[in-house]
């Protein structure tokens, strides 16, 4: 392959990257452990956990998860927000030789069922905040042992007991829940887990990096999860990817193991699960944001330290700016603002240099891709508008339906090789296959092109293409467009069906200007849109449906319209 994008890289990057250095991410980790013991490695709520600490917890944890005989491999869900328990339960997990089922903490008991039948877990780590729906699915899953976390957990013993208490009895997060012990249903709390695990020592596992380290599900939002299957190749690869494409970023702050990473996306997210052992491969720190949809408490974390990477999704930059008390935050120390998960828009990225000084770097990248596979260089001045080039070790392909290669200009479906993508989707042979090309790359189902210095452009997700009479269009670049027009804070368009058109455009939107209008809309439309790109209807709301994530649910809108 003829990889003319490396000719854009910026200076220092290397070209490939090597995760044969390691036998398995279990080798990666425990290395990190001890070179970085006595330096925190998170902070959440003003209480700290050190490596040490990580270290000797999910060491505990692991060697309980042992005791309980479950096979090499075994999948073990973690359905945790942001808390320090995420990480020592996904480490623990790894070095007792058993596989990480991300679940998020929001899915409803029907999305919660699926995943735990199709992934086969016989264990999960929860959050006692969400038991409720457990109970409601747990005797048609195959578990067999909930271990069962409180907030306070790992947040001191006075300070820790206090917000377990605040949280089930003053906020009344904790929804009544009972666990029927039928069949030999294990309930272990967290604590009790931990403190039993010490008692025992941590057995070495034989993983490789052929082992399976992750199922990370998809989203689902075109309909039943799937799996995909991540090794321990794929999440070193990933990591050192990661850490090839922005260390140059980050000169000045001279020893990484200083970056403090705000951790607001929700660690189950590939992009944020990415970056967090990002954080352990330097020694660095995270600053775990449980609920970053309260901006205020947010903004007030941000305040209390200097911080140097804000990963983050476009609706969640634009929910700062929109903070009356967003111009309080001292961004001097930001170093990179990254940009994912959904596609950036044009007018936050405006708004978020003007306000901080630190440009948005937009990467693109999939639960099947380990998160990162093509990022925009960290040391732009300025928002591109592309998703940039491949990262190291990576190739590219723009192909059209028959799988043939595109030159540069040309549209077609993005199509990714590297040692990051995923060997397939658990248990799914049909999906796999129809999933790769002859000649070995994973189709995305995004459709872009690739300029001449290697930068790809996203024109939108091939199921969302808008078709009006006959004409293709694409809500990417409608959303971006509009964006632009004074007073929208965000927006999202779809297609409805249309007698006469086949298909009509839709536009919902949200305006932080209350005398916006549909016709001013329509105007700004009329100026910067062809004919048939331009909405035919226009609905004004307060909100637009989301993931857990912060990605628009187009599909929810379309649903209801």
């Amino acid at each position: 392959m003829d990889r003319h994008w490396l000719k854009s890289y910026p200076e220092g990057v290397p070209h490939d990257i090597h995760p044969e250095q390691f036998t398995s991410l279990n080798q990666l980790l425990e290395e990190s452990f001890k070179t970085h013991a006595d330096k925190p490695f998170s902070v959440c709520m003003d209480r700290w956990m050190s490596y040490r600490e990580l270290d000797q917890l999910s060491a505990a944890l692991g060697a309980w998860l042992q005791q309980l005989g479950l096979e090499p491999g075994a999948r073990v869900a973690i359905m945790l927000p942001n808390v320090p328990q995420f990480a020592v339960a996904m480490v623990a997990v790894l070095r007792a030789g058993h596989t990480c089922v991300n679940v998020n903490p929001l899915y409803t008991a029907r999305e919660l069922e699926h995943q735990l039948k199709d992934s086969g877990a016989t264990a999960i780590v929860i959050l006692e905040n969400f038991a409720a729906t457990l109970t409601e699915v747990i005797k048609r899953t195959p578990l067999k042992h909930v271990v069962m976390a409180s907030m306070g957990d790992l947040l001191g013993a006075a300070y820790g007991q206090w917000i377990t208490f605040a949280v089930r009895h003053l906020a009344k997060m904790v929804p009544a829940y009972t666990f029927s012990l039928d069949g030999g249903l294990t309930v272990t709390p967290f604590t009790r887990a931990t403190a039993e695990g010490k008692r025992h020592t941590l057995k070495p596992v034989q993983c490789t990096l052929d082992s399976i380290a992750f199922l990370q599900y998809t989203g689902g939002t075109t309909g039943l999860s799937k799996g995909a299957v991540l090794t321990h190749r794929n999440i070193v690869a990933a990591i050192l990817q990661a850490e090839a494409w922005f260390t140059p970023a980050l000169g000045r702050i001279g020893d990484v193991s200083r970056i403090n990473n705000i951790a607001a996306l929700p660690l189950y997210h590939i992009f944020a699960l990415t970056l967090c052992l990002l954080s352990i491969r330097w020694g660095a720190h995270l600053t775990l944001i449980p609920n970053p949809r309260d901006v205020g408490k947010f903004i007030e974390v941000l305040k209390k330290r200097p911080f140097h990477m804000l990963p983050a999704v476009n609706t969640l930059f634009n929910a700062l700016l929109q903070h009356p008390h967003f111009k309080t935050v001292d961004f001097s120390s930001l170093c990179i603002s990254q940009a994912g998960g959904m596609a950036a828009s044009e007018g936050t990225a405006r708004q978020w240099l003007q306000a901080t000084g630190s440009p948005m770097i937009e990467g693109w990248g999939m639960s099947e891709t380990c998160a990162i596979g093509t990022n925009n260089p960290v040391n732009s001045q300025e928002f591109s508008g592309t998703i940039g080039l491949p990262l190291p070790g990576i190739g590219i392909a723009i192909k059209d339906d028959a799988g043939n290669n595109l030159e540069p200009g040309q549209g077609g479906e993005i199509c990714i090789k590297g040692p990051q993508v995923m060997t397939g989707y658990y248990r799914q042979a049909l999906e796999t296959e129809k999933a790769f090309t002859t000649d070995g790359f994973m189709r995305t189902g995004d459709i872009g092109t690739m300029n001449e210095h290697g930068y790809i452009r996203i024109i939108d997700r091939k199921k969302d293409m808008i078709i009006v009479s006959g004409f293709n269009v694409f809500p990417n670049e409608l959303e971006n467009v509009i964006s632009l027009c004074p007073g929208v804070v965000e927006c999202a368009a779809i297609g409805i069906a249309d007698e006469r058109q086949g298909e009509a455009i839709k536009v919902f939107v949200v305006k932080n200007v209350p005398a916006l209008t549909e016709d001013d809309i329509s105007a700004y439309c009329k100026q910067h849109l062809t004919g048939y790109k331009r909405p035919k209807y226009i609905e004004f709301r307060d909100a637009l449906p989301k993931t857990n994530v912060g990605k628009i649910l187009r599909r929810a809108l379309r649903d209801k319209a």
